[in-house]
């Protein structure tokens, strides 16, 4: 053997000695890194360090949801049915009105006038019925005398008593006086029929005196008011409404879900009655509850999504026309199902499936098959039981057969 042969086995020791003597050095005595120090007490080979949680079974509603928007339960537009002068406004902007309240009031004096007119003509035809039908009674009653006379003639004419001429001449006189009836009759029915109309024209100018007042149709709301006091309106005028009202109890929020929920709404709307939760945007979400109330009778085929409205009291006036709101349409619950967060699911090329901790410490790929999402949990309608753990975080580092260590 050589000279160095014989030194270096010395020299590797000596500077292995001096290397472990060093302060600070952890080259050979340090433990690894990825050790937990529940792996280090027992002494064990360190596992994947993960977050589990339980699988727990618990009621579950079956949900739609989609984005829906608020919409007045009535909306109608206040025009004038009338001409004329706006002579007083009886309302504020803004204003909840109730369902006859006076909203302005149209100059009235040309109506009061046309209908002082109408009643004075009427009176002066009823004065006239009532003078025909004194003249037919007076007819009447000299043609039952000129019958009687006629009557008492006719005998003595036949009798040879008289002369022929004379009882012509009473014949003549009762059949006057039956044509003075009918004539008579005729001018009644006449006087009546005038006065019928001038009832109708009475009544029509009271009528256009009544629109004179101009009144809520239901109760609502009132809008921008969009005329103002000395301003002459036209009758009728759409273009230009007086003031809009919206009727805000109960209102509705519209929305629309894809077709192929169609079958199950149809399905349990039949059962019973669905809830509907509305949650407007703002500072402080609060969720509105209603019934759904309307399925439209055809899939829009542009879209592939059915119309659907929900009713609400809106006691409290959350829900404001034109609004946008988070619409949640409940179908039913499924009871005592099996639930994970949805952050537990693992897609792979064999399907979903989840790492699910065993109680060795060691984790299982499982495939499930996963059903309903509700908010941050997934139900699983196959492969796992309650109770059993499942991996939530740290799903990257394992394998099945891994060991691993449980942070809380």
């Amino acid at each position: 053997m050589s000279r160095w042969g014989r030194i270096r086995p010395a020299l590797m020791a000596w500077l292995l000695l001096g290397a472990a003597a060093l302060p600070g050095t952890t080259a050979l005595t340090a433990c690894s890194r990825s050790e937990t120090p529940g792996a280090k007490a027992e002494g064990r080979v360190p596992g994947v360090a993960v977050v589990v949680a339980p699988v727990t079974a618990r009621d579950v509603p079956v949900r739609v949801r989609a984005i829906g928007n608020v919409q007045a339960s009535a909306t109608v537009s206040v025009l004038s049915q009338i001409g004329g002068e706006i002579t007083k406004i009886h309302f504020k902007e803004g204003q909840d009105v109730a369902t006859g309240d006076l909203l302005f009031t149209i100059d009235p004096r040309t109506f009061e006038a046309a209908l002082q007119q109408a009643r004075a003509q009427l009176a002066q035809h009823q004065a006239q019925i009532t003078q025909a039908e004194a003249n037919l009674a007076r007819d009447k009653a000299q043609h039952d005398n000129a019958v009687v006379e006629e009557d008492r003639y006719r005998r003595l004419v036949d009798g040879g008593m008289i002369a022929r001429e004379q009882y012509d001449q009473i014949r003549t006189n009762e059949l006057s006086l039956a044509a003075t009836i009918k004539a008579g009759q005729a001018a009644v029915e006449t006087a009546r029929a005038v006065v019928r109309a001038d009832e109708a024209a009475v009544e029509n100018m009271r009528l256009q005196l009544a629109y004179t007042q101009i009144r809520a149709p239901f109760d609502g709301r009132t809008g921008n008011l969009l005329i103002h006091q000395g301003n002459v309106v036209k009758a009728n005028d759409v273009g230009n409404p007086l003031v809009v009202i919206n009727r805000i109890h109960p209102i509705y929020v519209t929305f629309a879900v894809p077709e192929q929920e169609l079958e199950r709404i149809k399905r349990y709307r039949a059962i019973g009655a669905l809830r509907v939760e509305a949650v407007p945007s703002g500072a402080v979400p609060r969720p509105v509850r209603g019934d759904l109330s309307f399925v439209n009778n055809a899939v829009d085929t542009a879209t592939g999504m059915i119309q659907l409205k929900a009713s609400f009291d809106n006691a409290d006036n959350a829900l404001w026309p034109g609004q946008f709101a988070d619409v949640v349409l409940t179908l039913t619950t499924e009871t005592g199902a099996l639930v994970v967060p949805s952050q537990a699911i693992q897609s792979g090329q064999q399907g979903t499936y989840v790492f699910v901790v065993k109680p060795d410490l060691t984790v299982e790929s499982r495939p499930v098959t996963p059903g309903l999402v509700d908010g941050r949990e997934t139900v699983i309608t196959k492969g796992l039981s309650a109770g059993e753990r499942v991996v939530i975080d740290g799903q990257l580092r394992l394998v099945p057969g891994a060991r691993v260590d449980i942070k809380t």
